[in-house]
């Protein structure tokens, strides 16, 4: 039987406030202190890791904010992918199935998910260590491993075969011309498949670092729009003029207060 929700993310904040007190603290310590396993504490660091809370290190985990100044950038991007995932969670429904990319922000969505029954296919390798809820049921999509993502022909052949009631993926960078990036060519492929095997809604998931960013992602392999009508779920720092553009191109957008 997992651990609810709720005690999980206790816990989970427990370990942040351990590594923020002592700045350094290593996977044996956490585990004793804890009494959990060091498979555990790997996924909770992953977790915290993901939002921008604190560093993995080989063998442990480092604090990132040091003494009380202010909060640095990469926290204010992670607390603003953790709000996208817990507010992108409302869209699911009791029993829907789901296709989820790559993407974290979309993967740790599941984790805010509470009592619904859901099914999800995804390829993105980071699913396998990570804790969700009881009723989410994963299902991996298989397929070439590269850079923590399945890609390749045998992902294509699988999604083809499969159905879902609603996609949610992630991007390297949103442009206000309504183009997507991103960094794996192969990704723009994959997720085609899933939102043309999908019969409801299709959520795009971006933090207001990925948008308008092309100097940054200049070297981002691949560049698409969709066909199909998508829902951009980002926060609001993004500014007003750059949300009127991207409305302007059709694209729906829903701004999540940080």
């Amino acid at each position: 039987m997992k651990n609810s929700r709720k005690a999980v993310e206790e816990r989970q904040m427990n370990i942040l406030n351990l590594v923020r007190t002592r700045e350094e603290v290593s996977a044996e310590e956490i585990a004793s202190t804890f009494g959990i396993s060091k498979m555990t504490v790997r996924r909770d660091l992953q977790y915290l890791e993901d939002r921008g809370l604190l560093k993995r290190t080989h063998g442990g985990a480092i604090s990132l904010k040091r003494g009380s100044g202010p909060v640095t950038e990469e926290e204010k991007i992670g607390f603003c992918r953790d709000s996208i995932s817990k507010f992108a969670a409302r869209f699911v429904a009791d029993g829907d199935t789901l296709f989820i990319n790559g993407s974290m922000t979309a993967l740790n969505m599941l984790s805010y998910l509470d009592e619904k029954r859901v099914q999800v296919f995804t390829n993105n390798c980071a699913a396998v260590s990570q804790e969700f809820p009881e009723h989410v049921s994963i299902h991996l999509t298989g397929g070439e491993v590269r850079s923590g993502v399945m890609i390749g022909d045998y992902v294509m052949r699988n999604l083809l075969n499969m159905s879902a009631d609603k996609t949610f993926i992630g991007c390297a960078a949103v442009y206000d011309d309504g183009e997507f990036r991103y960094d794996i060519p192969t990704e723009i492929g994959i997720n085609e498949a899933m939102i043309s095997m999908t019969t409801g809604d299709i959520y795009i998931l971006a933090d207001h670092s990925k948008i308008l960013r092309r100097s940054v992602h200049e070297n981002s392999y691949g560049s698409c729009t969709y066909d199909r009508q998508v829902i951009l779920i980002t926060d609001d720092t993004v500014s007003s003029a750059v949300v009127e553009r991207l409305r302007r191109t059709g694209m729906e957008v829903v701004l999540v207060p940080v």
